[in-house]
């Protein structure tokens, strides 16, 4: 429920960081979308360990993989709008949100058993 929540917040922000640089900036929407899923990947790593997960140990070594699964993401994210932006011909911020479901999904199982992971186990 919490993972939802901080996902949630997340998403939302990396949405409107999108949103303002494409609709109000007119960058373009790959270069946007990177800004964007940092800012998201920086605030989800933050409020998971510290409010989700409750993780305090090997911070640099999750977030370094926290960081390496949010750019696995990233690339994924980069297809979908290219396929759907460019080949099919969708509004860009309906192709966000599409992309934003599929990688949420992805990333919560990657970040689940991998980056917030017991070591002790």
């Amino acid at each position: 429920m919490l993972y939802g929540l901080i996902g949630a917040l997340s998403a939302t922000l990396d949405f409107g960081v999108f949103t303002l640089l494409v609709r109000l900036f007119g960058i373009h929407y790959i270069i946007a979308n990177c800004i964007s899923i940092f800012t998201g990947i920086a605030t989800s790593f933050t409020l998971n360990r510290n409010f989700n997960f409750k993780v305090k140990d090997h911070t640099s070594r999750r977030f370094i993989i926290f960081l390496t699964v949010g750019i696995c993401g990233l690339m994924v994210s980069n297809t979908i709008l290219y396929v759907s932006i460019d080949l099919i011909k969708m509004n860009s911020l309906v192709s966000k949100l599409l992309s934003i479901i599929v990688v949420a999904f992805l990333q919560f199982i990657a970040n689940k058993h991998i980056t917030f992971k017991n070591y002790s186990e």
